[in-house]
């Protein structure tokens, strides 16, 4: 068998002996240099969704945020409680430093803080590496944030850095949680629990102060798609994203949660989306 496969692990579950090495396959690569051309090799494709589809039911939540932060553009004047205080701190500093990872990630995990995603036994990690295989090579997707527990990764988000590259942050997205998937089974393997045969992973892409939901159903059969770097024949993974219905919406990214009505609906979606974590 050829070097390039001295990178698995030795519990590597997937058979190899379907990796043809005459053929043009995909090449190894991070998750973080994902772009469309791996979600087509892989057939995976992302379809925005209305509220029914995405969270079972129409109507959103009303959200548990403070009538200060829904109603005020800037941070008033006065006394405000630490949570009012930060939150206005963090989004004027993703505002102003877009060019600065760390500000947009700050920015991110208070938001999920906010709204309790760290409750119960739930722990909020930044610059996360998770490894997988592709292509018969280890690699390693980095989450921007994720949210995990004792054993599960259970929430990815990733931001976009179009400041830096034009890549787009879905492929990025899938690829974590691709990664994400396999390292669950992995953890389950080696304490004796079975294998899940699938699992749809919660994600957020931050575009600025922007934030897009989806739901990433990701199976053993897609993993071994991409650990064999396998054309799918049939194999058609469909992820769902959900755009917040803001008044505007060829604006939203521009603007993100600046706008007051744009504040509102997307608070309601965080509150909703939480739901979706399990």
């Amino acid at each position: 068998m050829s070097s390039e496969f001295n990178q698995l692990p030795h519990d590597f579950p997937y058979d190899l002996t379907v990796y043809d090495m005459a053929r043009n396959i995909p090449s190894a690569k991070s998750g973080n240099d994902w772009t469309m051309n791996e979600l087509i090799e892989f057939n995976i494709q992302v379809e925005s969704v209305d509220a029914v589809t995405f969270f079972g039911h129409e109507d959103l939540p009303q959200p548990p945020v403070s009538h200060t932060i829904l109603n005020n553009v800037d941070m008033p004047d006065g006394s405000l409680s630490k949570s009012d205080r930060q939150f206005f701190h963090y989004l004027r500093d993703a505002i102003r430093a877009s060019g600065e990872e760390s500000a947009a990630d700050d920015f991110a995990a208070f938001i999920l803080r906010m709204f309790n995603y760290d409750e119960p036994d739930r722990v909020i990690h930044q610059q996360k590496k998770i490894s997988f295989i592709m292509a018969g090579q280890g690699i390693d997707a980095t989450t921007d944030l994720c949210l995990i527990t004792f054993t599960d990764y259970l929430l990815l988000v990733q931001k976009d850095k179009q400041y830096v590259t034009s890549d787009d942050p879905e492929p990025q997205l899938i690829a974590e949680a691709i990664a994400a998937f396999y390292q669950n089974n992995l953890t389950r393997d080696r304490t004796g629990l079975p294998r899940l045969p699938s699992t749809v992973f919660p994600g957020i892409t931050m575009i600025g102060t922007a934030p897009i939901f989806y739901r990433i159903p990701v199976t053993e059969e897609l993993l071994t798609v991409v650990a064999t770097a396998a054309y799918p024949s049939d194999h058609r993974t469909v992820v769902q994203r959900f755009i917040p219905p803001v008044t505007h919406p060829q604006l939203y990214v521009q603007q993100g949660l600046v706008p007051l009505d744009n504040r509102y609906v997307v608070m309601q979606c965080f509150e909703a989306f939480k739901s979706l974590i399990n």
